[in-house]
Parts: structure tokens; C-alpha cells; sequence
């Protein structure tokens, strides 16, 4: 059956009746004030809906007015909103807000896009979403769930949400405008998910091309089985910072990615450099491994279940010293985490990347003998020209020279599995990007962040994913679900 946007339209708006509301549509819904609209609005971003509620809850409890909000200091609003994405930003947002809406606006929140956007912290997905809920006028938000979902149908072929609302404009019928974001985003929190979308229930099923879509796996699941033979999920990602990463909403994606065991690389910091909040998340045990220089390398891993082991290192102080390798063991496997060297300019740390890569294959097959093996993290190599956007330019280069991907050979021909590719053979699946020439929206990426598993395992590999929606690093967590 061909794909129309009537029947997805029409289908959708049965679906999602019974789905949870999003939170600025049922702020709205309670009041018609447009002021706790748009502030609802500016704290909803990159942060998960019932965390949004709570925040706005305690706010209009103390600010039910831009009187009232301009009373609250920068500080206080911090410890109100916390700990929605990026609280900090947000709280400055909110402290100058009600000052701009007096000078520009005379007091009013203003009803067009172009007036809204000149308020602090709205960009045009927030000035649409307002403008349609608060103001119940045609305008288009694109947030993530939109543009993906659009371009998973097809009805639109865009690389950014900017661009799909353009193309919105052009193609979307007019009467579907204001209503299109609360319905793809409560579909895609329920069924279209990011991560292994629920394509076996899905209503539309019949109509949907699934462009670039990777379900979850279904026809490997038995009925009646527990949650345990569904197996448990790692996250593993290399933060590039983890102070910084926490200022870009690090913990609104750890805990939407809610994983079992949650492995990050290049944390750069001590464990008291870092606010209590990362360091003691509830219901995860946190283990912390930092190089000996400060701001450089490091690694950490947060695990629900507590460890019967933990082993820093490799056992050799010119790796040790980098904070490189962190394994914790568990009833029946081993997880290392590790953050390989990077060979760096003209190559002139190969050697050591060399001596590194040795060194922990030994240790792999040491461990190997005793129980499962998964060994995950920032390798700093892509293995072969699908796993880069530009090979032939990189064949000298760090991360793609003939030595460094020789060393993926002899890994893979000894048995060891690359989990992504076993699931997924496709081009441009990347996990790491320049921050330069805009090389992540362009998907001008390289995919050097893996999960390995030890040949006796394979059949414990229940899928694998890159979670390049997820932002706050110039990599993007990758995980593995492990029977």
C-alpha cells in the first residue's frame, strides 16, 4: 500500500490517543497563559518530559508570572529547574527573560516566529511549538522526532530539522501543521523510538518505507520469556570531557539511553573535580579511573549491578598512566573499557598505539579463558573504507593507516566479533565527527567507537547500535545488548 500522509495522519491521531500527553501540550491544556507556555517550552528542551513537569511545577510554583520570575536570581532558578538538560543555560535564559519582554514587547509574549526568536533561549523549534500551542496558529516545530520520523516515511529527504521544516512548509497540508509535533512526538517516544523502533506493533506497518530504520529484533525472542533473556544493555561512549558533556546534557541521555552497564571514555577529570550528581547517580555503582595528568584521557564505567571485580590497567605503568583500561568483572563475563591511544599526526605515536593494541589483545585472551569477553570504547581506528566518510583521502592518516586497521584484522580473523556489523552492513553509520566544517550535520564521520565480543560468545549478542541522535560529545554512544 502506497504511503499518504492522510492515512499516517489519520491513523497516528488513534494511536497516540492513549499515549502519554507531551508536556507543553498538557501545560497548555491546564492553562492558556502563553507565558507559562514559552517558559515550559524553554526548560522542555533536551530533557525528558516528566523531568520538564516537575521542573515547571516547582517554577510556577514560585513564578506564576514575569513579575514574579524576574524576581528569582540566577542561582535560585538553578536549584528550581534542576536537573532539567542544560539547567544552568536555561536559568540565565529565565532570569533575562522577563526584562526583554518588557522592552521589546511591552510585557506580552509575542505571537510570530520572528518576534520570538529574538527572546533568550528560543530558537525556531521553540518559537513554533509556542506559536502553535500557545496561540493556536499554523506553524510547523520540528524537533527530533519529527524530522526523523518524516524521514524515515519518506515525505521528506532532509539532513537537518531546519531543513524539514522548510520543506514542512512547502508540502505539509496547512491543517495538520499545528498538531504534527504532538502527534510524532508521542509516537515517537511510544513506538517510533530512536533506538530500536517497535516496528512489529507499529499502525503503520502496511504504509511505512522504514528508511534507514533497524527495528528491534523480535523473531529472536521466545514467548513468555523474562526480561533476563531479553539481556541487558551497555552504553559505551566517549564524553570528549565529561565536565563539559554535563553542561550539554549528558544526564538527560545517560538516563534515556538507561542502560545496565554505562562505560565512557576520555572523562578528563578526577572524581573530585566532578559535581555529585554524576558521581553518585542512583542506582548505579561508579567506578573511576583518570590519568595521572590532569584534563587528558581517562575512563569510568556506572553499573547497576555492583562488580565481583574491578581491574585498573593493563599491569604496565606506560599505559597505566593514561587511565586507558578499566574492566569490571562480573558472574559470567568480563567488560573492558578502554580508550585506545590515537596515533596522532604523521603517525609518531604509532608505536605506542602499536605496543597498546598488543597489550590489550593479550589481556582479551587472557580473560577469554576464564569467561565471556566484551570489550568496548573508543578504538581510534576505522576498521575498513565503509567505516569512514572519506577513505582514500585517510589511508596515511591516523585512524585509517595500514597498521592500525591490520591490528581490527587479526582481532576479527581470531574469532572476535565486531557486534555493530553483525547486525548492521550499511554505509555512513558513524560514531565520531570533526567539530570543523560542520562535519556531523554533513555526516562526514568516521565509526571508531566498537563493542567486541570473544568468539565463545556470539551467541550472546542480541543486537548492537549507534546512537548518533544523541548529542553532547563529538562521538555518540554505541551500545550492545548482551543475552
Amino acid at each position: 500500500m502506497a504511503f499518504t500522509i492522510e492515512q499516517a495522519v489519520a491513523r497516528l491521531e488513534k494511536e497516540v490517543a492513549d499515549y502519554q500527553v507531551p508536556v507543553v501540550d498538557l501545560i497548555a491544556a491546564q492553562t492558556k497563559d502563553p507565558f507559562k507556555v514559552l517558559v515550559a517550552t524553554i526548560l522542555s528542551a533536551r530533557t525528558k518530559d516528566e523531568v520538564t513537569a516537575a521542573a515547571s511545577r516547582r517554577l510556577f510554583s514560585r513564578a506564576e508570572t514575569m513579575k514574579e520570575l524576574a524576581a528569582l536570581s540566577v542561582s535560585e532558578l538553578e536549584k528550581i529547574i534542576y536537573p532539567v538538560g542544560f539547567f544552568r543555560n536555561k536559568a540565565g535564559y529565565l532570569a533575562a527573560l522577563p526584562e526583554v519582554l518588557q522592552k521589546k514587547f511591552a510585557g506580552s509574549v509575542p505571537d510570530t516566529i520572528d518576534e520570538l526568536v529574538q527572546l533568550p533561549g528560543v530558537g525556531r523549534k521553540t518559537a513554533n511549538l509556542v506559536v502553535a500551542v500557545a496561540f493556536a496558529k499554523p506553524a510547523i516545530c520540528v524537533d527530533t522526532h519529527v524530522h526523523r520520523i518524516m524521514n524515515i516515511w519518506g515525505y521528506v529527504n532532509t539532513k537537518t530539522p531546519l531543513q524539514t521544516e522548510m520543506a514542512l512548509r512547502d508540502k505539509l497540508p496547512q491543517r495538520y501543521w499545528i498538531r504534527i509535533n504532538s502527534i510524532l512526538v508521542a509516537f515517537g517516544q511510544g513506538t517510533c523510538k530512536p533506538r530500536l523502533p517497535h516496528c512489529d506493533r507499529c499502525v503503520l506497518a502496511d504504509l511505512c518505507p522504514k528508511n534507514g530504520v533497524h527495528p528491534r529484533k523480535i523473531p529472536g525472542e521466545k514467548p513468555g520469556a523474562t526480561s533476563a533473556d531479553q539481556g541487558r544493555t551497555f552504553i559505551s561512549w566517549n564524553v570528549n570531557g565529561l565536565r563539559a558533556a554535563l553542561k550539554k546534557g549528558f544526564l538527560d541521555a545517560f538516563h534515556e539511553l538507561d542502560a545496565d552497564v554505562f562505560a565512557l571514555q576520555e572523562i578528563k577529570a578526577l572524581p573530585d573535580q566532578l559535581p555529585d550528581e554524576v558521581k553518585h547517580i542512583p542506582g548505579y555503582h561508579a567506578f573511576w579511573y583518570p590519568a595521572q595528568k590532569k584534563g587528558y584521557s581517562g575512563t569510568a564505567v556506572l553499573s547497576r549491578t555492583e562488580p565481583i571485580n574491578v581491574i585498573y590497567g593493563l599491569g604496565e605503568d606506560a599505559f597505566d598512566a593514561e587511565g586507558r583500561v578499566l574492566t569490571l568483572e562480573f558472574d559470567d563475563f568480563f567488560l573492558i573499557n578502554c580508550y585506545f591511544p590515537n596515533a596522532q599526526a604523521k603517525l609518531k605515536r604509532l608505536e605506542y598505539k602499536q605496543a597498546f593494541n598488543a597489550a590489550v589483545l593479550a589481556f582479551m585472551d587472557r580473560l577469554g579463558k576464564e569467561k565471556s569477553v566484551v570489550l568496548c570504547g573508543d578504538l581510534n581506528v576505522a576498521h575498513k573504507e565503509i567505516d569512514l566518510a572519506n577513505p582514500k583521502a585517510n589511508v596515511k592518516n591516523p585512524g585509517f593507516s595500514p597498521q592500525e586497521r591490520a591490528w581490527i584484522d587479526e582481532v576479527v580473523h581470531a574469532g572476535y566479533v565486531d557486534t555493530f556489523r553483525l547486525f548492521n552492513q550499511d554505509p555512513e553509520q558513524y560514531s565520531w565527527w570533526s567539530y570543523r566544517f560542520n562535519a556531523r550535520a554533513k555526516n562526514i564521520g568516521w565509526r571508531i567507537d566498537y563493542f567486541v565480543v570473544d568468539p565463545g560468545s556470539r551467541d550472546r549478542i542480541l543486537d548492537a547500535a549507534i546512537h548518533d541522535e544523541v548529542t553532547g560529545s563529538d562521538h555518540c554512544p554505541v551500545s550492545l545488548r548482551f543475552k
